[in-house]
């Protein structure tokens, strides 16, 4: 694997290869020790031009316990509130010997850019760019309902016939787009239910069913409801009436989740806005895997790292 930019591009036996590391990764997780030797004398750059708790620190603590050398930039207090390009940070980062980028940016298609470009010589990957693509958290959210779903005999499992019930702001979630990809190559049956509003202008081409109404939608039971965060930095006008009004309709609140088979899995990518798209009920429930995902995420960075610098490369990804 060369770069790892999008969920689009992956085949079912490389999406199944990738989590199935992961599977080992997460073994190391319960040793008393949690580190591995692989990436010793490797360095990766994790170069942040939006904000991110989660996502950053997955990455740092993947790397890390892979005994890479980590650097991490962000834009605030660099060259870059000074007007320092894209193109010259990649620069300055090739200058300095980086082996491999994690790249969170603004922009929609800065990774693609940074990874085709000839200005650096590294394995890019993409940890979320605008409003496009997330492809480490559709796999770490395809990683824990494989986990949830077969246990222990997970490994060389796909998500055939799994139902899937992805709520929220689709119009400026990179999950949602990342997890809709890469679920239908992993078998999985997707619908989307969102207000109108909250849905781009065309989806004829995605592979997954569109509903408006939660309440029916969930009526069929699905294997699995994730509920996405409400981007209000990205809004820039009113998509729905008010807060109230958005929960009633399209929130998890407790009525809707006491209405849910015991076997449903629970997803959010967090942050959550609890009260908003989750109840704290259905949030904190055993059903829910909003930590899970969070520990599963470091295994999943851990094995795409992995991949992507242990000279194990293939086609570009």
């Amino acid at each position: 694997m060369i770069h790892l930019l999008s969920t689009r591009d992956l085949s079912r036996e490389d999406a199944i290869g990738l989590l199935d590391v992961a599977e080992d990764m997460a073994a190391v997780q319960d040793r008393e020790v949690k580190k591995l030797p692989t990436l010793r004398g490797k360095t990766v750059v994790n170069l942040f031009f939006e904000d991110s708790t989660r996502t950053r620190i997955s990455f740092e603590a993947a790397a890390k316990r892979l005994s890479a050398d980590v650097i991490n930039f962000s834009a605030k207090g660099s060259s870059v509130s000074k007007g320092e390009s894209l193109k010259d940070t990649a620069q300055t980062l090739h200058a300095m010997g980086a082996d491999g980028v994690v790249i969170r940016h603004h922009a929609s298609g800065a990774p693609f850019t940074l990874a085709t470009s000839g200005w650096i010589d590294a394995g890019v990957l993409n940890a979320g760019d605008g409003t496009h693509e997330h492809p480490t958290q559709a796999l770490l959210d395809a990683f824990t309902m494989r986990r949830r779903l077969h246990g222990t005999a997970s490994r060389g499992r796909d998500l055939d016939g799994v139902s899937v019930v992805i709520v929220g702001d689709i119009l400026h979630s990179r999950v949602a787009r990342s997890n809709v990809w890469l679920l239908e190559t992993l078998g999985a049956e997707v619908t989307l239910v969102a207000p109108p509003t909250l849905v781009p202008v065309d989806v004829t081409g995605w592979p997954a069913n569109l509903e408006y109404d939660l309440d029916r939608a969930l009526a069929g039971a699905p294997d699995v409801v994730m509920m996405l965060r409400i981007q209000a930095e990205r809004m820039h006008g009113a998509f729905f009436p008010n807060s109230r009004e958005y929960a009633r309709t399209w929130g998890l609140d407790d009525a809707r989740f006491a209405q849910l088979p015991a076997s449903t899995m629970v997803m959010h990518p967090g942050p959550m806005n609890r009260g908003l798209e989750i109840a704290a009920r259905a949030a904190d429930s055993p059903q829910s895997t909003v930590r899970e995902q969070v520990a599963n995420g470091v295994s999943v960075r851990m094995a795409a790292l992995y991949l992507l610098l242990s000279g194990e490369r293939g086609e570009a990804r």
